[in-house]
Order: C-alpha cells, then structure tokens, then sequence
C-alpha cells in the first residue's frame, strides 16, 4: 500500500489524516524522508543568493510531510499506543531532535533570519510579531552561542527528549499494571450502582468473576470516595500514590532527577540563573517573584479556609468513628463526601443519572451555538483512528466551514489517563492564494464508559472537564491570523488556559444545565432545588482544592529555581517543596513527582502556576458575561473577535485588555470562591 504520508495532499474530506489507511510500517520511512526534504529545503533557502526578506526567508514552508507524519504519530502515541509505535518513538526521537537542532543551531539560516528581524520597523504589527517570535526561538536554542555550547545544547535537548518520553511511558504502564480483584460482595460496600457495574465489566473485559478496580480516574475516584472499606481504601490510595516508585523498570526516581538536572544545565549553558527563569522570561508573569507572589496572595486567602475545612472533616470522622480516629489520606475524600451530603445533601451519583454524555454533549455544542452562532454536525465520511472517535464538521453561522472537531471520550489500555486538546493542523491562510486553511481539532477524554445496563453516565466534574477541553477546542476552531506560528494556542503558556477555564464557569449554570440535563431513563428535566444544592455547594472545599493546586505550583518552581544539580532524595524534596501549602499530611512513601507528567514530560515545567494564573484571567473575564449577561451574544462575539480568534498576534495582556477594558485583578476569583463578599 502507497504511503500516505509521502503525498502532497491527502485524498480526504478537508484534508484529514487518513486513519484508515495508515500503518505502522509508515511512520519511520516517512519520518525519515520528511527531515530529508526539510534539510533540502533549509539548505536552499540558505544559499538564496537575494538579499533575505521576509518574503523568501519567513515564509516559504519547509518541514510539512515531517509535521504531517510527527503530528499524527506522536498524537496517537498518547491516544492509540502499542509497543511497536513506543519502540519506534525511542527510536525516533533523538533522531527528530538532533534534526530539529541542526535546523534551529543553522548559523547561515539563523543570519538571514536576524537581517530580516533587523528590519521589522518595516513590517506590520502581526509580521514583526512573527519576526520577533522567531529571532527569539533561534536565540532562545542557542543560535548566538560558540560552537561548544551549541553542541553541548543539542546533546542536552536530545536527553531531555528521550527522558521525557521514558517517564511518559513508564508512568503509563505503572498505572495499567495495578488491579485490584474483588471477589466478596462485601468489599463493594459503599458503591454506587454506577461503579459496581463498571467494575464489573471491567472484569468481564478481562476474563475474570467478580469485580476489578484500577487506577483509572473513572475507577479511582469513585472507590476512594465511596468505599465504606478503609483497608481497601488504604490499599488503592497507597497503589495510586506509589506509581513509579517500584523497584522495576518503571521507577522514575532517577528520571525525574535527571530531567530536572538537564534543564537546569539548559538554562545555565543559556546564561540563565535556572530554567524558572529561561522559561518565564517569555511569559505573562515574567519573573519568579510575581510568581511567588500570586502563590503567596492565594495561601494568605485560602489556607486559613482549607485547614478549617480538613478540621470539619476530621470532627466528622471522630463522630462516627470514635474520638481516637486519626484522619489518614486515604480518608479524607470519603469523609469529605460525607460532610458535603450532611450539609447540601447532594453528591455526584445523585447528578449522574441527568448527565448522558450524548445529552452532555449536545449541551455543550449548543451552548457554542448560542454564544457565538456555530455549529456541529457529525461527519461519518471523516475517517478516525478509533471506532470510539467520532469526527464533526464545525460550521460558522453564515455556514462557512470552520474546523474538523475530533472527540475521544473514553478511557482505554493504550490510551493515556487525563484529558487533553491537541491539533493536527493549525489554522493559517496562505499567502500564495489567499485561502484559510481550517484546524483540524481532537479532544481527548477519559470518562465513564457505557456499560451494558446503562449509557455513559457523567459526574458534574467530568462535565467540567468537557468544558475546559471545548474551550481549548475553540480556541483553535475561531483562529483567524495569518501565520501558523501564531494560531489557535501558540500563545503564551500562561494565556492558553483561559479560554478553556472560561468555558468550567457554564457547568454550574442553572439555565445551561436546563438545557440538557434529563434524566437518562424519564426525561424528566434535573430539579430546580438540585440545581440550587449544585450552586450552593460549588464553594465546598474550594480553600482545600486551591492550597491542592498551590502545592503544585510550588512543587515545581522549587524544582525550577534549583542553581545547582538536584541530590536529595526525590521523596524528601517534594515533602519540604510544598510543605507551605499542605493541610493534609501524606504519606512519607508516596511520590507525586513521579507521576507528575505536567511538569516533567508535559510542557508545564516552570508553568504549572499558569493554571491558578488563568483561573484569575478566567474568574475576572466571567464576571464581565456576568455583568452583562451569561448568554449575551455581543458579549461573546468580542471575547471571541479580541481573544479566540487571535491567537499570538499580539500581546495577550494587550488582547485581554481590548475585550475587558482592563487589567484583571484577583477579586473576582475571591468573590466567585465566597472568600470575600459579592456586595
């Protein structure tokens, strides 16, 4: 069979990747053959004997087939594995990273960028942005520097990328490689109907009786928090947090030590203090110290809030298990349900039965409609890389296409946990003929699977996280600039969760929620007062949720301000790292690090802050749809026309300010939390 990659086009509706005909025998030939035509490229764009403009330096594309066959194979690395594609990206990547180093350290590319950078006062606001993004890429890889650090700087990339997909890899299979088999009825005690049957099927899919728990979130999270069996619990709660701590081939100890230590190495052979600093230089908060100011703002507001709301969980457990009852980790998600049904008397399984993913998702797409006038319609001529997929062509108002939606909603063995938005083709319009070339957009989830007595059944907090995701999706669907390396989310790290923490502010909304919420079985729309104990209980445990995310951001900023290699024992690191903003104790033998693929393998080293920094842009953008109205149209046209659409093309703060009017502060993010008053 012909390769697909290694045609100019692909014989698709818009172009897609064809996932039906696509092998495995495809990826390495193509990949090869793609830095073989990106090396011819760049060479002749270097010997170009005009004088270098923006024209014939800039713009002529060089790497597409290499991005086309990288783009599909690594995005199903995460959502469609096997052992061969994990094989083959050990192969690859130090291959695809010592070529993308020849090309960014090319000093004769990197001269003819500089003289077109020189004279940018000549260009228009998006192409000196343009100009300036790339000037900085070459500088920020090195281009300026001798010889001997621009080779010690390609070694050091080449590890780094090695690493990370090592980590990536072992903790996906640590956490596949963990079950626990239930054979007694009685270990079930607790559960929901929802997560018995789904234990059981899981069993079933597996060949065994009984019922089988893992530590997949829809898995998981359910067990830790309803199981009325603290030795069960105790049991999960220690598997999960021991990922990748085992004496095995998985252990990612020195991994992490390793990653950390080349990227201090990175920064310092970059003339940087540490690579907090590299990395922040080119984002909204700028520096570590309005860093560490935001954390410090957040735990002054909230941690007096969290230790109140563990102490209330802890003075509930005594009352029920006697005053000798010493509150563990594995405790507090059970007893905090507990606490959360005494007071508003509502929990996720009550909610369950008015939240069908179909229905979800027909919620969610009309709510797009009605903000911002588009539309979905599924597209089975799309092909998909899973029967799971479904493919949808997204519509503009006037009817004008505008994307390719791809939605993967379910976990599976080969599939990465967590939910992510990725792309397989960026917007931009090419400057020969004028076109708008369309993104082609995947989100990927994992929730709740359908069972055999019942449809996908979703928690409020999984709708959430449908939401954050779409937000993410439309962020690329409305892009509207110019250059690719400016559209959809190439926009600063700390800019890029708005639009998707934006969209989280709908799923407690009475009048969205009306919109699809019926029950599974009867229709019946959700009831009002449950939709009231949802809004009345949206603040519980906030102050413990946030100093939670606090100790993250600390985590790795202390991992990122490091000036010299990392030698204490990872364990120990992490405890005395975010010691500041722990309320509840864990254990000395569990490890986040290990498994915390954000900052490690992901791209958020130095930038898990962005997150709460987002919160705050997202909390003070919301207040504004408030004010004026939740669904007003006008309202979202200008978030979309001054924020959505518009990629990098300028300053995101600058963006921000053109739909808001004004800097964000945090007092909208406290009042949205009842830390401070509405009035």
């Amino acid at each position: 069979m012909q390769n697909p990659f290694f045609g100019k086009k692909y014989n698709t509706p818009y172009e897609t990747p064809p996932f039906d005909k696509i092998l495995f025998e495809h990826y390495e030939p193509a990949m090869m053959e793609g830095m073989r035509l990106e090396k011819v490229a760049i060479e002749a764009l270097c010997n170009n004997p005009e004088e270098p403009t923006f024209e014939n330096t800039i713009l002529p594309k060089t790497g597409e087939m290499l991005e086309n066959v990288t783009s599909v194979f690594f995005n199903l690395l995460s959502a469609c594995n096997s052992p061969e594609m994990e094989e083959l990206s050990q192969k690859m990547s130090p291959l695809l990273s010592e070529h993308s180093n020849s090309i960014m350290m090319n000093e004769k590319l990197f001269l003819r960028i500089k003289h077109v950078w020189e004279k940018r006062h000549e260009l228009d606001t998006e192409q000196q942005i343009l100009m300036d993004k790339i000037y900085d890429g070459f500088l920020r890889t090195g281009a300026n520097l001798p010889k001997e650090k621009k080779e010690e700087l390609a070694q050091l990339r080449t590890q780094l990328s090695q690493l990370s997909l090592q980590f990536s890899q072992n903790e996906l299979h640590d956490t596949n490689a963990w079950t626990m088999h239930l054979t007694d009825e009685d270990d079930l005690l607790g559960l929901p109907e929802s997560a018995i049957v789904a234990a059981r099927q899981e069993a079933e899919n597996r060949g065994l009786e009984g019922w089988i728990i893992t530590l997949q979130a829809p898995s998981y999270g359910p067990f830790m928090q309803y199981s009325q069996r603290r030795d069960l619990r105790e049991k999960v709660y220690r598997a999960m947090n021991s990922i990748c701590t085992h004496d095995n081939e998985n252990n990612n100890f020195e991994n992490v030590r390793s990653i950390v230590n080349l990227r201090q190495k990175l920064a310092q052979v970059m003339g940087y203090k540490n690579y907090a600093d590299f990395v922040l230089e080119r984002r909204m908060a700028q520096d570590t110290e309005h860093v560490t100011d935001l954390m410090e703002k957040l735990l002054k507001s909230y941690r007096p809030v969290a230790l109140k709301e563990v102490e209330e969980i802890e003075q509930l457990a005594k009352e029920k298990e006697g005053e000798d009852f010493t509150l563990q980790p594995w405790d507090f998600s059970h007893y905090g349900y507990l606490l959360k049904m005494q007071r508003y008397n509502i929990d996720s399984e009550m909610l369950r039965p008015y939240l069908q993913l179909e229905k979800v998702k027909e919620g969610v797409f009309s709510l797009a409609t009605r903000l911002y006038g588009i539309t979905f319609h599924q597209a089975d001529d799309i092909p998909v890389y899973h029967p799971d997929v479904v493919a949808y062509r997204v519509l503009d108002a006037d009817g004008t296409f505008l994307a390719v939606l791809l939605a993967d909603f379910h976990p599976r063995a080969n599939k990465h946990a967590g939910a992510w938005m990725t792309t397989y083709r960026e917007q931009w319009i090419e400057d020969s003929t004028g076109e708008n070339v369309r993104p082609i957009v995947s989100i990927v989830m994992n929730f709740t699977k359908p069972t055999k007595e019942r449809p996908a059944l979703l928690t409020l907090g999984e709708v959430e996280t449908f939401l954050h995701e779409f937000g993410h999706a439309l962020h690329a669907i409305f892009s509207q600039v110019r250059y690719e390396a400016l559209s959809c989310t190439n926009v600063y790290w700390d800019f890029v969760e708005l639009p998707s923490q934006f969209m989280e502010n709908y799923a407690i909304e009475s009048e969205f929620l009306a919109t699809f919420a019926k029950h599974y079985e009867t229709n019946e729309p959700m009831p009002a007062e449950l939709i009231t104990r949802i809004r009345e209980s949206r603040n519980f445990q906030c102050g413990y949720a946030c100093c939670r995310q606090v100790s993250f951001c600390l985590l790795d900023m202390a991992y990122y301000t490091l000036t010299t290699p990392l030698e204490t024992d990872i364990p120990t690191f992490e405890r005395e790292a975010w010691t500041p903003a722990i309320v509840l104790k864990s254990l000395d033998d569990s490890c986040m690090s290990v498994r915390f693929g954000h900052i490690m393998s992901g791209g958020y080293s130095a930038g898990y802050y962005s997150y709460k920094w987002a919160e705050v842009l997202d909390a003070d953008a919301f207040s504004v749809f408030q004010k004026e109205g939740i669904f007003n149209s006008d309202t979202a046209q200008r978030f979309r026309r001054e924020v959505l659409s518009r990629g990098c093309s300028e300053h995101p703060m600058t963006l921000y300010k053109n739909f808001r009017g004004d800097e964000p502060t945090i007092e909208a993010l406290l009042r949205r939390n009842g830390i401070t008053s509405n009035d």
